[in-house]
């Protein structure tokens, strides 16, 4: 069996620039997730999110599997998971918020 070495020691080894680097790209990475990622990161299992959906395990398994999908259908498995999903149309001067629902929300000016 190979030797394991701890992630400390070896971050220890690292220069401050590679360790700089490290957490910049972690902190990228978390801001993007495949669905089961985020599923397994909010330590929820697919017979969970499955119970709260009221749909089958392998059910959760296939959506997860999607790359495409109603945003109905994102919003309803994000929400079971906690969160609530909002969407951006992103341009080179700005993001617009889409409204999922059709509601406004009030600005403040």
């Amino acid at each position: 069996m190979p030797k394991l070495t701890k992630w400390s020691e070896l971050e220890a080894k690292m220069s401050p620039e590679a360790r700089a680097e490290s957490d910049r790209l972690v902190k990228e990475y978390r801001k993007q997730m495949p669905l089961n990622e985020l599923r397994a990161a909010r330590r929820l299992t697919q017979q969970q999110l499955a119970r709260t959906l009221d749909m089958t395990q392998a059910a959760v398994s296939q959506m997860e599997k999607r790359t495409d999908m109603y945003l109905s259908t994102l919003e309803n498995f994000v929400e079971a998971m906690g969160g609530t999903l909002e969407m951006y149309a992103v341009f080179p001067d700005g993001k617009v918020k889409l409204s999922l629902d059709g509601e406004v929300e009030p600005r403040d000016e």
